[in-house]
């Protein structure tokens, strides 16, 4: 009985430590901090495409369709 009672002490202070040392453990990256850097990833990335989009809709597109549409008039 002392030993299996010594193996018990010996095990829950192994989790224990083991508990502690994982509480403490600094290096590793937290998941809000992974979240927050996509989340910045994608509004920067939507932002960008949506000045893009502004900026050729004004200055390519209009022409690109009339190219198209003059490419594809079989009147004149």
């Amino acid at each position: 009985m002392k030993k299996w009672l010594k193996a018990v002490q010996q095990k829950t202070m192994n989790a224990v430590m083991l508990t502690k040392q994982a509480l403490n453990n600094r290096r590793a990256e937290g998941f809000v901090d992974t979240a927050v850097k996509i989340l910045m990833a994608v509004v920067i990335g939507a932002l960008v495409l949506a000045g893009l989009y502004l900026l050729f809709e004004d200055t390519i597109l209009p022409t690109l369709t009339q190219r198209i549409k003059e490419m594809f008039n079989y009147k004149g």
